[in-house]
This record gives structure tokens, sequence and C-alpha cells, in this order.
């Protein structure tokens, strides 16, 4: 994964332009363990920069993704239509969307590479993306259905 200095380097590289708010907006998608949406990114980037707006957050987003610096996942319409981002990385991982509690968990196996491999090698294609989302129930989820049917001695409602 890219470090903060290392993607802010290569957009000034590029002649981007860096402002104090995109550099903010920068350093909070860079340092994010979860999935952000571009609510969440707002947010938690105006705790860096209370002057950052809306606009400024889509054209940010826009530019990074243009430049293959951010991804852009739908994860199972979690939520409805949102689209949330994460900084691209070279490993290829899925990503496993829980339907209960909307957790979104990373996976990384090398089976996933072989199978991107065979993919390539027998179609003679060169992926260039390749995504990969499972959905269901996480761990906390299933055991809270449990401890659900067990209380109740009945089917839970949640599924």
């Amino acid at each position: 994964m890219l470090l903060r200095c290392e993607l802010l380097k290569q957009l000034e590289a590029k002649g981007i332009r860096l402002t104090a708010q995109r550099r903010a907006l920068i350093s909070t998608i860079q340092e994010a363990t979860t999935h952000l949406d571009a609510a969440s990114l707002l947010k938690l980037a105006r705790e860096r920069d209370p002057r950052i707006n809306r606009a400024t957050v889509y054209r940010t987003i826009e530019l990074l993704k243009n430049l293959g610096m951010i991804d852009e996942l739908d994860l199972m319409h979690l939520h409805g239509e949102k689209h949330y981002y994460e900084v691209s990385t070279q490993e290829g991982h899925l990503h496993l969307a829980c339907f209960g509690c909307a957790k979104i968990i990373e996976f990384a196996t090398p089976a996933f590479d072989r199978l991107k491999q065979e993919i390539a090698t027998k179609n003679n294609f060169e992926i260039q993306v390749m995504r990969l989302e499972v959905g269901g129930n996480c761990s906390a989820c299933i055991a809270k259905r449990e401890k659900y049917l067990h209380e109740q001695h009945k089917p839970c409602p949640c599924g």
C-alpha cells in the first residue's frame, strides 16, 4: 500500500496542486481503517480542516480515481447506492460485506491471485481490475442471531 507521503509526492510530481484541504482529504483517505463513503470522508476530513466542503471532496475523489490511486466500490449496495473508497493497492483482495451490520472485511488469499492469473491466461486477457464481493453475515451477527434463537426459541426476524 502507498504511504501517505508517497501518495502526496506522486501527486506533486504530476504537478497537481495540493491545497491544505486536498492534503487533509488525502491524509484522511490514506489513514482510514474502514471503507469510507463521501459523507464519512467529508466528516472525518473536517476534523482536520473545517473549511473543507462537499465539492472539494468530490473533485478530489474524482482526481484520485482518474489517476488510479483510489478504488471506488459499491460493496453489495450496502445502505442503498453508496459508493465506498479505498487506496489502490497492488495486492488483490476480496470484500466480504455483512448484510447484518454492514461491516466490510478485506480478505487476501493466494487462491484469488491464482484465479486472476488463470482467467488472464485462458482468455489471453490483460486484467487491469478484478473485484470480488461476497455477501453474508459476519461472526458477530451470526453470534447475535444464535443468541436470539437460543433465548427466544423461535426464528430470528433478522434472518
